[in-house]
């Protein structure tokens, strides 16, 4: 068995306040994750205020979005015996039905390569 992170992208304002039905959804959804004892860490959500880019030559742009038309608001790691496993618990993810997506990596051991 081995980890991977899921990485919550939505294209809206991802720190909206959800509503109890969609909130009751996520908590159900990460309950499910949890009682097949394949949740390594819930995550948190990453804030979009106190964001920042640092680059090359001490360049540093407000916030990680400049480039890209999608928010970065959160992850969790759940251990899975593949990644079709991992796959299959992002596709319950309530985040697609609010137009999100979900990324799925594997952690790789110091020892791995990719």
């Amino acid at each position: 068995m081995r980890e991977f992170m899921l990485i919550f992208r939505n294209s809206t304002n991802s720190h909206d306040n959800p509503s109890p039905e969609q909130l009751q959804e996520r908590m159900n959804w990460l309950a499910g994750i949890a009682a097949q004892n394949k949740l390594a860490d819930k995550g948190n959500r990453l804030s979009a205020s106190l964001a920042k880019t640092v680059k090359p030559n001490n360049v540093v742009t407000d916030g990680p979005y400049t480039e890209i038309k999608e928010f970065i608001s959160g992850y969790m790691i759940v251990k899975a015996d593949s990644i079709e496993e991992a796959i299959e618990f992002a596709q319950a993810n309530p985040v697609l039905k609010a137009g999100g997506n979900v990324e799925v990596r594997a952690i790789l051991k110091p020892e791995e390569k990719s």
